[in-house]
């Protein structure tokens, strides 16, 4: 006999600016270490800088995409007003027919003896 599910736990809300903001300004940091050893790096291991540019290019990236994906979510600060639960606005058909379905076995699957 299968044990009951656990509920869920409760969501954490975080703040994706400041694990961003160390990793970035930890690269930059790796890239200025790098570029002041000048030509006392080994060129066998010069293509830490472009590690280090990558980590920095992701950082970015990550400041620039994240609010956008967390607006389209709806879980973003800028949400417009009204679009809480009322499906509306760019992915309102979408979220109409997720909220459905919501707590039925569709998004459980097969339940099983």
């Amino acid at each position: 006999m299968r044990k009951p599910r656990q509920p869920d736990p409760e969501v954490h809300e975080s703040d994706y600016r400041v694990p961003a903001a160390i990793g970035t300004v930890a690269w930059t940091a790796a890239l200025v270490v790098l570029l002041a050893m000048g030509d006392g790096l080994p060129e066998s291991e010069q293509w830490w800088i472009g590690v280090c540019l990558t980590g920095i290019a992701l950082g970015v990236f990550g400041f620039l995409y994240v609010p956008r994906l967390l607006r389209k979510r709806g879980a973003g600060p800028e949400r417009p007003e009204g679009a809480e639960k009322t499906g509306t606005g760019t992915d309102g058909a979408a979220r109409a027919s997720e909220d459905s379905t919501a707590g039925t076995s569709e998004d459980t699957g097969p339940e099983r003896p």
